[in-house]
């Protein structure tokens, strides 16, 4: 039984899901798809945040009621919350770009790298303009539920970021 199972192991390595149709296969497909239509969902909502500078975009058509922000400071829990807590980016930067570099995932585990530029020409939590550009990799740990966004962490380095704002020396 090991043996034929091994072999199975084998032929899909070597020949792909494409040319074996099994269970396996049909799993593996279905589970991609799904991880696909997250990634989908996830660089829509955002993008159109971003292209659109409208913080209406954060809805519940694509994030969860109870969308959390994960931060140093405290987690950002609701949707109104987490609109306010990322519309200072738009309220920070009026040229905001935001790209994603890369994303993947696996179910409802999605990790994205970006790239986020713009001219600090607005308040940024607290922080008056300082009319300095920025230009910052990161990476966001993000958790959907249901189609939809149900949390994030983000990761970059703050301590260029506010150097790059010129806030430190």
């Amino acid at each position: 039984m090991k043996n034929l199972i091994f072999i199975s192991i084998i032929m899909l390595l070597f020949t792909g899901c494409n040319r074996i149709k099994n269970e396996d296969c049909d799993a593996l497909a279905e589970a991609n798809s799904y991880t696909e239509n997250n990634i989908k969902i996830y660089k829509t909502a955002w993008n159109t945040f971003f292209e659109t500078r409208d913080r209406g975009a954060i809805n519940t058509d694509s994030f969860d009621e109870q969308v959390t922000a994960v931060t140093a400071e405290g987690n950002v829990t609701g949707i109104e919350a987490f609109r306010e807590y990322y519309g200072n980016y738009l309220t920070g930067f009026s040229d905001a770009e935001f790209k994603f570099i890369d994303i993947f995932g696996d179910g409802d585990k999605l990790v994205k790298h970006w790239n986020f530029k713009g001219t600090h020409d607005g308040d940024l939590f607290g922080i008056p303009a300082t009319n300095n550009k920025v230009d910052i990799n990161g990476t966001t740990i993000v958790l959907m539920k249901d189609g939809r966004i149900l949390q994030e962490q983000d990761f970059f380095d703050n301590y260029s970021f506010l150097m790059q704002l010129g806030l430190l020396q």
